[in-house]
């Protein structure tokens, strides 16, 4: 069977996603219901369904890296959506945690999502018709590893971690050895867009991770060696930053983040 084009990748993932959350919705309980910064109750189902949504077009193209930069994130994220230890928060925290000699789910999701990143990009290397110098092994499994994690930073308010992960793959459509990934990232992205920003649902570390690992790989498919350094650079310095400044607070404090970030929401 003939791989999707991007566009039909793109329709794939937005049926599934669509149809997904329209199930999720259904949910009034569980283990899945939680309470957003606001008070209301969402579900963090709309991590699973964007996970399927975007993983069913990768299995269907054969792309295994795409495959284990979704499910590999996806999978350890939700085990931390629901047995994740709140005494453990952020980056720094779970690794502090693993220094006293207590492993937390989210130091677990830590090593599976960069065990995943580095198995993608592994198998990119051995694709590929020259072989580059190891030192972009390491870099781009950093852009992987690191965009999953940058991109869960943002899932603080509706909308935001979906606009900044569909801001970017629709960019990555300009670049064709991106479209792959990015088409039905985007798709997906488009039909959960609308739950997200009325609080319905929310993606959780799940998704979260989920949709930053693609968008690393996308970016690493895209970009020549220098660009993927540069945005490596960028994501360690974002991530250091995060550990003593707020986002939320950045971006409320800066007007066209602002408008931006408040941008269609419909709920708190």
């Amino acid at each position: 069977m003939r791989a999707p084009s991007a566009v039909a990748g793109a329709a794939l993932a937005g049926i599934v996603a669509g149809a997904g959350m329209t199930f999720a919705r259904r949910i009034h309980a569980g283990p899945w219901r939680r309470t957003n910064f606001a008070g209301r109750p969402v579900t963090l189902l709309e991590g699973p369904v964007f996970v399927a949504a975007t993983a069913l077009p990768a299995i269907w193209r054969r792309d295994l890296p795409a495959v284990l930069a979704i499910v590999g994130p996806g999978v350890m994220g939700g085990v931390d959506d629901l047995a994740g230890d709140a005494t453990a928060k952020g980056l720094g925290g779970h690794l502090r945690a693993l220094r006293s000699g207590r492993i937390t789910t989210g130091s677990a999701k830590i090593a599976v999502i960069g065990a995943s990143a580095l198995a993608a990009v592994l198998l990119e290397r051995h694709a590929a018709t020259t072989r580059p110098p190891l030192v972009w092994l390491v870099v781009d499994t950093g852009v992987v590893a690191g965009a999953a994690n940058l991109i869960n930073l943002l899932d603080l308010r509706p909308g935001r971690a979906l606009k900044a992960a569909g801001g970017t793959a629709t960019l990555l459509l300009a670049e064709p050895t991106s479209r792959a990934v990015s088409g039905p990232l985007l798709g997906a992205t488009a039909a959960l867009l609308p739950a997200d920003l009325g609080a319905e649902g929310m993606l959780g570390d799940c998704g979260a991770n989920a949709a930053g690992s693609q968008i690393g790989l996308a970016l690493t498919r895209a970009c020549p060696p220098w660009g993927r350094a540069a945005i490596l650079a960028g994501i360690v310095a974002l991530t250091l930053i995060s550990e003593r400044v707020s986002f939320t607070k950045v971006i409320e404090n800066t007007p066209v983040l602002r408008e931006l970030d408040a941008w269609g929401r419909t709920s708190p």
